[in-house]
């Protein structure tokens, strides 16, 4: 599968966005979160810095969602059964997306405290 022409490697990606979505209410959620952000953002109009801020981490967020997902697949394809170390390793890959994502809510609520404060 190496070397595919960039428009095919383009639909595997978005093959995998698709089903994250389908088959992920968190990646659903962090996607309408996601929305809400732009909404806000667009509605605001806000200084460049903030755009580049908030949708940098969204942009985050959703891709630590979809590693989440992919390593999740995974790990049960080739272990189906319970295991302490399989445990751990989804409790640290769900983790990574705990921080990004409390990492962008603190980041929201700051501009929200700049914008409103104003």
């Amino acid at each position: 599968m190496k070397n595919q022409p960039f428009f095919k490697r383009m639909g595997f990606a978005l093959n995998g966005i698709a089903a994250a979505f389908r088959m992920e209410s968190s990646f659903r959620l962090q996607c309408l979160a996601a929305l809400v952000v732009v909404l806000v953002l667009a509605w605001n109009k806000p200084a460049m810095i903030w755009w580049a801020l908030l949708l940098l981490n969204c942009g985050l967020v959703l891709a630590a969602e979809l590693f989440n997902t992919a390593l999740e697949h995974l790990i049960d394809h080739l272990h189906p059964g319970q295991h302490a170390s399989i445990k751990v390793v989804k409790d640290c890959a769900a983790g990574a997306v705990f921080i990004l994502s409390m990492s962008a809510a603190c980041i929201f609520v700051a501009f929200l405290f700049e914008t409103f404060s104003s």
